[in-house]
């Protein structure tokens, strides 16, 4: 079967607007050359949201979240002025990594899916996974070549998000894993990383004094560490439902407040 003109020139954007196209240029008497700019154009954005929706199926995102939907008043600590500098994306430019230290329901993972969604959006490869995630994956690989493979696919990802760390303590085989991940990204890639558990209890979670020294060296070199140190939104989100609940309605209040006639 013959292919079109705009199939063999790989053009299936302007060739589903085309038609559109033609009716406004007819209607509002636009130029050859204006036509040729938004027939162009249309193309273009085309490609670049199926590229933007590749990559965020790649990423494997929990959610969306952004920068303008986090509640900066709540956690007054953080310095709102500093994670916008951080939106503009320069830390993956530099292969720096970002560390998220702070209790759990603070935010955490809220601003590094922010943070990972930016990067996305400005065509950056990202990926996304827990720290028990990643150490299932690779400890669980059946022959050497299986592991160079998951590994691979935790290095390559401009962007690496790595979450919940210091919730599961590792086996020695996984600390290996995850410091050789650290390693091999080490100046290549960033990290973004968010935990509950401060630097000096790493030794503890990896099982191993000398490699957590090794792997925080290597991690940190290159990083910003922000504290979030707040209360929890989920909690507030818990006692705002239950306030809901138990606080009687208006309605309520007005039938309670009316005296049946005849009684004093």
């Amino acid at each position: 079967m013959k292919h079109s003109i705009y199939q063999q020139l790989h053009l299936p954007y302007l060739e589903a607007a085309l038609p559109q196209l033609l009716q406004e240029a007819s209607t509002q008497q636009w130029t050859y050359e204006t036509l040729l700019q938004r027939a162009l154009a249309t193309e273009v954005e085309g490609r670049e949201q199926k590229a933007i929706a590749r990559r965020l199926k790649a990423a494997r995102l929990p959610s969306t979240k952004t920068l303008e939907g986090f509640d900066f008043s709540f956690q007054p600590s953080l310095s709102e002025r500093r994670l916008r500098e951080l939106a503009d994306l320069s830390f993956v430019r530099t292969c720096t990594n970002i560390v998220f230290l702070g209790p759990p329901g603070t935010g955490k993972t809220h601003l590094s899916l922010a943070l990972a969604n930016r990067a996305l959006t400005a065509g950056h490869s990202v990926l996304f996974t827990t720290l028990s995630e990643l150490s299932h994956a690779l400890s669980t690989a059946s022959h050497p070549g299986l592991v160079r493979s998951r590994l691979r696919r935790y290095i390559t990802p401009s962007v690496l998000v790595i979450d919940e760390v210091g919730y599961t303590t590792l086996s020695q085989e996984q600390a290996r894993y995850f410091f050789e991940l650290v390693t091999a990204r080490y100046e290549h890639g960033s990290i973004i990383l968010t935990s509950n558990t401060s630097f000096a209890g790493w030794g503890t979670l990896l099982g191993d004094e000398v490699l957590a020294t090794a792997l925080l060296d290597r991690l940190l070199h290159h990083a910003e560490v922000i504290a979030v140190n707040g209360r929890s939104y989920r909690m507030k989100e818990r006692q705002t439902d239950r306030a809901s609940v138990s606080a009687p309605s208006e309605a309520a209040l007005s039938a309670t407040s009316v005296v049946p006639t005849g009684v004093r």
